[in-house]
């Protein structure tokens, strides 16, 4: 699939998948639909990875933890859409998350 795409979308939604629902990410600020769909699924994605992985300075967080973080998020941080598809298939990310612990 890589190929087909080319590089430059994938690099572009990676780069933007630290913006805002509401304007307030990074690097460009952007809001709303002008974040690209991917990186706004990468967003939700990457939050949940976070909260559930250990890291140097803090245990691992549970999957329950996460949800309500991406919940929280809802409208402001995350697209309002993609949280209502996260909780639609909460179950399938806990699975993963499983699967493939730390």
């Amino acid at each position: 699939m890589l190929d087909s795409l080319g590089v430059e979308p994938v690099a572009t939604w990676v780069l933007h998948h630290h913006e805002r629902w509401d304007g307030a990410g990074y690097p460009d600020g952007l809001a709303g639909d002008a974040i690209p769909m991917p990186a706004r699924l990468m967003a939700v994605a990457d939050v949940y990875d976070a909260v559930c992985s250990a890291r140097v300075y803090k245990a691992a967080g549970t999957h329950e933890q996460a949800g309500i973080v991406i919940v929280k998020g809802r409208g402001t941080q995350f697209d309002p859409d993609v949280v209502d598809a996260f909780i639609d298939i909460a179950g399938e990310f806990q699975a993963i998350a499983l699967k493939y612990p730390d």
